[in-house]
């Protein structure tokens, strides 16, 4: 069974209210994270790999070089969800401090 989808309103408040650092842009969450070199980018994007297994949602990733872009969506529900906030949460965690 599929997560309802949450309104845009409903995104833009839960993104303020949990301090989640990514851009809502129609039904995604977006965001880009910039790290020190490849290595460092393939570690980090492990790391969110490992966290998606474990929650069973999944982002796209697109990496080049030292950044990484992430989007989610929950697909099967064609828009956002608590899924996508909840994994977006955990990624904003993972960040390296600069």
């Amino acid at each position: 069974m599929s997560e309802p989808t949450l309104s845009s309103d409903e995104v833009d408040a839960a993104l303020a209210e949990q301090g989640i650092s990514w851009d809502h842009v129609g039904d995604e969450l977006q965001t880009t994270v910039e790290l020190h070199d490849f290595g460092e980018a393939l570690a980090f994007v492990n790391k969110v790999g490992a966290a998606a297994e474990a929650a069973n949602h999944h982002p796209d990733i697109d990496i080049r070089w030292n950044k990484v872009h992430l989007v989610l969506t929950t697909h099967d529900s064609g828009g956002l969800t608590v899924l996508d906030l909840a994994l977006a949460a955990a990624i904003d965690r993972m960040r390296p401090l600069r």
